[in-house]
């Protein structure tokens, strides 16, 4: 497979590869995010020694793969540390992948690690990689501030999604609505991304008529890493990706007290599958708190596969009708990807960026500047021939309900549209950005 994008994250990791001295990289991230590829590539130049933990019989197996790398290995002890003390000066990188399957095995392994790393590699110039799936126990037992390696670690990082805006490296030939259609359904998680081999629609229709289709046990496979009874997490994520957003209303859906569902909500969050917002003129701790999911995959999964799970498992799954509300769902969909043209355009040089709501009035995406009290109005609309002073005066109306700043603030406004029946370049003495299809495609 032809490595792509990255470039960012392959300039770290080239960084620390190429020091003089010992370097521990911790990387984690969800399953299917490219842990495992980044690491290979970066160090495909490199002495290394590659293993893949499993839940059982690791030392055996790390002992195999060290042998089979150096035949001398076979006279030493089958013993982590002292395979260690050999190796350090025999290879530049020790990679374990999956090294919370190491700590599931053994409880102690963490601080054995803490052990290896303070007597047998600071001194060396040997590079310690460990890489980990899941993201509770990575943050719980590896980073966090009790855990005996936080102190050890040289660096740490947490791979995330490729941007919406990196998509057409993985697509050439694709035009923005066609990455729009995939973004919805892959995110920027390049297992996904790299399935897709024609049209997306093309793709899906084929996909689902498969009985092996990835589709049936895809998210029982990756939330199984991170929770023991993933029941109750997964009627909590249908509730919100079937626009179930506040505490109340994901209770009632899913028949649970407040103090019931208040852990879960918790474990979701602490394992990065769904986020909690708050109107962005409002404190965190607010009251008024949304729930979303994170990932575009997991929000497609539930909103458009799970309901209909028995039609995909015996390969009748129709997609007219998923094709017919493709459009609604990419309607959110495009606000996050115009979120993330506003982070990189900067119609104002904000220092929050956020939703925000009042009773029944919302606007999808405000700017904020504490410092020059601008404040940046946006609308998205994944609509063509967009009636721009129509939208404007609906952003006037709510913009009078936004509580900041109110004497003081300069407001912009910034209309998002496939494209746009008229545009004026000032409304009501207020500036204005356009961008449709034609404006992003060119950035």
């Amino acid at each position: 497979m032809e490595f792509k994008d990255r470039t960012q994250e392959s300039k770290k990791i080239e960084q620390i590869l190429s020091s003089k001295a010992f370097e521990f990289l911790i990387l984690y991230g969800r399953r299917r995010i490219g842990k495992t590829e980044l690491v290979l590539h970066t160090t495909k130049n490199k002495k290394r020694i590659y293993y893949l933990a499993t839940g059982a019989h690791n030392l055996d197996r790390f002992y195999e793969v060290c042998k089979q790398y150096d035949p001398q290995v076979l006279n030493l002890k089958k013993d982590y540390e002292v395979l260690f003390e050999y190796l350090k000066d025999k290879v530049d990188v020790i990679i374990i992948d999956e090294f919370q399957n190491l700590i599931s095995e053994d409880k102690n392994i963490v601080h054995l690690f803490q052990s290896i790393v303070d007597t047998k590699l600071k001194k060396s110039n040997l590079k310690l990689i460990l890489l980990g799936s899941s993201v509770s126990i990575m943050t719980s037992k590896v980073l966090s501030y009790q855990s005996p390696l936080y102190a050890r670690k040289t660096a740490s990082m947490k791979l995330g999604a490729v941007s919406f805006l990196d998509l057409p490296e993985f697509f050439p030939k694709f035009d923005f609505e066609q990455l729009v259609e995939i973004y919805g359904f892959a995110d920027g998680i390049p297992y996904y991304l790299i399935k897709l081999n024609q049209p997306f629609w093309d793709w899906l229709k084929e996909e689902l008529k498969q009985s092996s289709s990835f589709f049936h046990d895809e998210v029982d496979f990756l939330m199984k890493y991170e929770f023991d009874d993933p029941s109750t997490y997964k009627v909590i994520l249908e509730a919100i990706a079937n626009g179930k957003t506040k505490i109340s209303e994901i209770k009632d859906f899913v028949k649970l007290s407040r103090t019931d569902i208040s852990p879960y909500l918790k474990n979701l969050l602490e394992v990065d599958l769904i986020k909690r917002e708050v109107p962005i003129t409002e404190n965190v701790k607010s009251r008024n708190g949304r729930y979303s999911i994170k990932d575009n995959f997991i929000k497609f999964w539930f909103k458009f596969i799970y309901p209909q799970l028995s039609s995909v498992e015996t390969g009748i799954f129709d997609t007219a009708q998923l094709k017919k509300e493709y459009p609604s769902y990419l309607g959110f969909i495009f606000e996050e990807i115009s979120k993330q043209y506003l982070l990189k355009l900067r119609p104002i040089n904000f220092n929050k960026l956020g939703r925000w709501w009042w009773k029944d009035q919302e606007i999808d995406i405000v700017g904020l500047n504490d410092s020059t009290k601008e404040m940046l109005i946006c609308e998205c609309k994944w609509q063509s021939n967009v009636d721009a002073c129509k939208i404007l005066a609906g952003l006037e109306e709510k913009e009078k309900n936004v509580d900041w700043n109110n004497e003081k603030r300069k407001v912009i406004y910034a209309v998002f549209a496939k494209s746009f029946k008229n545009k004026v370049k000032e409304f009501n003495g207020k500036q204005v950005f356009y961008y449709d299809i034609k404006d992003l495609e060119k950035i």
